[in-house]
């Protein structure tokens, strides 16, 4: 004869949460959610398997992800072991011809493919693909000005093989998200004269959401979300609030190119865009299947 014990009392919990996610999954019943992966979640097994697992179960709920990532300290590794020299311009990586040979290696080969692997691990059917694939992200040379402290005169930067997506082309992108296949897209881009561009992670993603028109825009890192002037998370946002912050030197370094993306993502038509903390565990299903949310939302 079994007994009632703590166990039972766990499970009843979880089927709680469950009953309670129903109306949130009502809600992103067929959505298009682009999740930008990145951070040192991406160099921890642990939380690998989970962000692989929270996908699977985003598709077999009928949300279709479509994975963008980076790969910035993989590349650093790589860079070093090659002997290889590279440098930053305001947070921008310069990417000779070298460089940008490693940058493809390493993300649309290497990192892709983990991805990729842990994703179908998890018995999900994920498909790797760069920017280049199917002409999805064809990018121009991108510009970096910089202005003299001694002239006051603007000076243009050449940050080589850093490119600018300025036409994306989501079709290959449909034909997955409308079947089984989850899409992990490495931020590769093809230049116009064949180059081979280098695109921030971020920057990829919201452009790529903007030409699906997603209902939702993740960009996890390794911050809980945009924090206020008392060093607070704040869990809501518009874009008026976004600028204001930003003008008021609240919203600063590193964070700026994430709200900037944003902002872009949604005048593109994204319905909304969170920042998150990729570290915690299940932070995309928070967000999505929960009352509570996490992170950042940045809505009209």
């Amino acid at each position: 004869m079994e007994k009632s014990t703590a166990s039972s009392r766990d499970w009843l919990a979880t089927a709680r949460t469950l009953s309670e996610a129903l109306p949130y999954l009502q809600r992103y019943d067929g959505a298009t959610v682009v999740v930008k992966f990145g951070g040192h979640a991406m160099s921890d097994d642990a939380a690998m398997e989970r962000f692989a697992r929270d996908i699977v179960l985003m598709k077999q709920c009928n949300v279709h992800p479509v994975v963008v990532h980076g790969g910035g300290p993989q590349i650093n590794q790589m860079l070093e072991r090659l002997a290889i020299k590279s440098e930053f311009i305001d947070g921008k990586r310069v990417t000779d011809e070298a460089t940008v040979e490693v940058v493809e290696m390493v993300l649309a080969g290497r990192i892709n493919k983990q991805i990729v692997q842990a994703i179908n691990d998890q018995g999900g059917r994920a498909v790797g693909l760069s920017g280049k694939d199917a002409k999805l992200i064809v990018c121009d040379k991108a510009t970096k000005t910089r202005k003299d402290p001694d002239s006051n005169i603007e000076k243009v930067l050449d940050l080589g093989f850093v490119g600018e997506p300025s036409e994306v082309n989501p079709g290959v992108i449909k034909l997955f998200t409308d079947s089984d296949f989850i899409p992990v897209v490495a931020p590769i881009g093809a230049g116009r004269n064949g180059e081979t561009f280098n695109i921030n992670g971020d920057t990829a993603a919201g452009a790529l959401a903007g030409a699906l028109k997603a209902d939702r825009l993740l960009l996890l890192t390794d911050v809980a979300g945009v924090k206020d002037a008392d060093g607070d998370v704040v869990t809501r946002l518009t874009p008026a609030d976004v600028r204001r912050l930003t003008d008021e030197g609240v919203i600063s370094g590193g964070m700026i190119p994430k709200t900037e993306t944003a902002l872009h993502a949604m005048e593109k038509g994204v319905g909304a865009v969170v920042i998150l903390d990729g570290r915690a565990p299940h932070a995309c299903l928070l967000e999505l299947f929960t009352e509570h949310g996490a992170g950042t939302l940045i809505k009209a």
